[in-house]
C-alpha cells in the first residue's frame, strides 16, 4: 500500500526556505557543540576539575554519568515544549529551547570547581548539564518538524537532513574549540582554557536567536491552524492514537543513538586513554570525521528524496550492524590514516547520514494534529536509552573486559533493534503532511515508495 502523496500546494517563498533551513542549522549547530564540548570535557578534563578524590577510571565513569543526566533530561523538556510546539507553533518553542540551552551552557563555564567548593561543584555541574539536556529536548524535532513543514514536496529530505549538517558544523566547530584550547599549557587548560570553550557558545546563541526571532511559521502549521485541528492537547493524543508511530521512531533511533554517541564521546576517550594518541590530535580527529559527516547528511537526505526514506535508512542501518568491529580493529592499529578513515566513515553513515534520513521520515510518520509532540518523544525516549547511557557503558565495558569487542557488540545489538524496527515501518516519500491519521494506522507492513 502506498502512503497517501501530496496534494499539490504552492511552493514557499524561496528567501523563507532559506531562513528556515539557515535557522534550523544554525539552532542544532549549538545544540550539538554544547554536547560535543560537554561529552569532550567529561573525556578530557572534568574528571581532575570535578571528580578528583577518585580513581581514574571511577572519575570517568562519574563524568559521563554526569554526562548521562542531559540524556535523561531530555525526554523531560520534551514532554514539556512538545506541549505547546503543536498549539502555539514550532517557531517560539525553537527560540525558547535555544535560549535555555545557551545559557546553561555559560553557565558551566563559570562554575566553580571542586578545589574551589568541594562536592558543590560536581552538583552544580550537574544541574547545569540537567538544564542543557532540557532545553534539547525538543530542538532537533522542533527543526526536523520545522523543515519538513517547509519544504516543498519532492524536496523535504535534502533540506531536513540539513539539520544533521547543522549537527556536523557543532560537532565541527566543537572539536575546533577544543583543538585550540589544548595548545595551552595542561595548567592553564585546566585553570581558565576549557572555561573559553563553554563561554564561547554565545556567539552561536545570539546568531540563532536572531535568525529564529524573524521565523515564519510553517505553511503546514499556519494551515492546520486556519482550520483550527490543531490538537488541543496533543501529547495526550499522541499516546492514544499515536503509540504505534511513537514506538517505532523510538527503536528506529535507539541504535542511532548507541553509535553517534559511542563514536563522538566514547572513542573520544578510548583514542587517548588506551590507544595512546597525543590529545590534542583527538579533536583534530573529530574535527575532520564531522565535515564530512554534515556532507554525507545533505547526500544521504537527497538519496532519501530519490529512493524513498525506507530504502535508504535499511541500507544505513544495515551497513552499521557490521561496522563497529573494523572501527576497532582500524583504531586500536594506532595508525593515523586508518584512524581518520574508520571516524569519517562512522560520522558518515552513524553520526549524521542515518540521523539526517530520519529528519523527513519520523515527521512524515505523523498525522498533522500531534506531529511535533510525537517526533519529539519518541527521538527523546530513545535518547536516554541510546545515546545518554551509551559512552557509560562503553566505559564499564572496557574497564570489566578490557576489550573493545564487548563494545562493538553493545552498539552491533542496539542496531539491530534499529534495523528489525525500519523493516516494520512504511514508506512516507512525499506523503501528504495534512492529513491528520499516521502512516502507521492503515499498517505496519513496508509499503512501496
Amino acid at each position: 500500500m502506498e502512503s497517501a502523496p501530496a496534494p499539490e500546494t504552492k511552493e514557499p517563498p524561496r528567501q523563507e526556505v532559506r531562513r528556515a533551513a539557515l535557522a534550523g542549522l544554525i539552532g542544532t549547530a549549538l545544540e550539538q557543540y554544547d554536547f560535543v564540548i560537554y561529552g569532550t570535557a567529561s573525556a578530557l578534563v572534568f574528571s581532575r576539575l570535578f571528580f578528583p578524590n577518585i580513581s581514574p577510571t571511577a572519575g570517568l565513569l562519574a563524568s559521563f554519568s554526569a554526562y548521562a543526566v542531559g540524556f535523561c533530561a531530555r525526554p523531560l523538556g520534551g514532554f514539556f515544549f512538545s506541549r505547546y510546539g503543536d498549539r502555539l507553533g514550532r517557531k517560539w518553542i525553537l527560540v525558547a529551547t535555544l535560549t535555555l540551552m545557551g545559557i546553561s551552557t555559560m553557565a558551566i563555564g563559570v562554575l566553580p570547581t571542586y578545589e574551589t567548593v568541594g562536592v558543590w561543584a560536581p552538583i552544580l555541574l550537574v544541574l547545569s548539564r540537567f538544564l542543557q539536556g532540557f532545553g534539547a529536548g525538543a530542538e532537533q524535532s522542533g527543526g526536523a518538524t520545522l523543515l519538513t513543514e517547509t519544504a516543498a514536496v519532492g524536496r523535504r529530505g535534502r533540506l531536513a537532513a540539513l539539520i544533521m549538517t547543522g549537527a556536523a558544523a557543532g560537532t565541527a566547530l566543537g572539536a575546533g574549540a577544543w583543538a585550540l584550547v589544548q595548545l595551552l599549557p595542561d595548567e592553564q587548560l585546566l585553570s581558565w582554557g576549557w572555561r573559553l570553550v563553554f563561554l564561547s557558545s554565545a556567539f552561536v546563541t545570539v546568531a540563532a536567536y536572531i535568525l529564529r526571532r524573524k521565523l515564519k511559521e510553517t505553511p503546514v502549521f499556519t494551515e492546520i491552524k486556519a482550520e483550527r485541528t490543531a490538537a488541543a492537547a496533543p501529547v495526550r493524543e499522541v499516546f492514544r492514537n499515536g503509540k504505534k508511530a511513537v514506538a517505532l521512531v523510538t527503536l528506529m533511533t535507539v541504535g542511532l543513538s548507541v553509535q553517534s554517541y559511542t563514536y563522538q564521546v566514547f572513542m573520544a576517550s578510548y583514542l587517548k586513554g588506551t590507544v595512546k594518541l597525543d590529545a590534542q590530535t583527538v579533536p583534530e580527529i573529530l574535527l575532520v570525521g564531522a565535515i564530512f559527516g554534515g556532507l554525507g547528511a545533505i547526500v544521504l537526505g537527497y538519496l532519501s528524496d530519490l529512493f524513498g526514506r525506507r530504502t535508504v535508512f535499511l541500507g544505513i542501518a544495515g551497513l552499521l550492524l557490521v561496522l563497529p568491529f573494523p572501527t576497532f580493529v582500524a583504531l586500536s592499529t594506532g595508525n593515523l590514516a586508518l584512524i581518520y578513515l574508520a571516524m569519517i566513515i562512522g560520522f558518515v553513515f552513524a553520526c549524521q547520514g542515518g540521523v539526517a534520513v530520519t529528519m523527513s521520515y519520523f515527521p512524515e510518520l505523523f498525522g498533522s494534529r500531534y506531529r511535533y509532540a510525537g517526533v519529539t518523544l519518541g527521538r527523546e525516549f530513545a535518547a536516554v536509552l541510546g545515546g545518554g547511557f551509551a559512552p557509560l557503558i562503553a566505559v564499564a565495558l572496557m574497564g570489566a573486559f578490557d576489550s573493545w569487542v564487548p563494545v562493538a557488540a553493545y552498539m552491533t545489538l542496539a542496531m539491530a533493534v534499529t534495523f528489525a524496527a525500519g523493516l516494520l515501518a512504511p514508506e512516507t516519500k512525499d506523503r501528504d503532511l495534512l492529513l491528520p491519521e499516521n502512516a502507521t494506522d492503515r499498517t505496519l507492513a513496508p509499503t512501496a515508495a
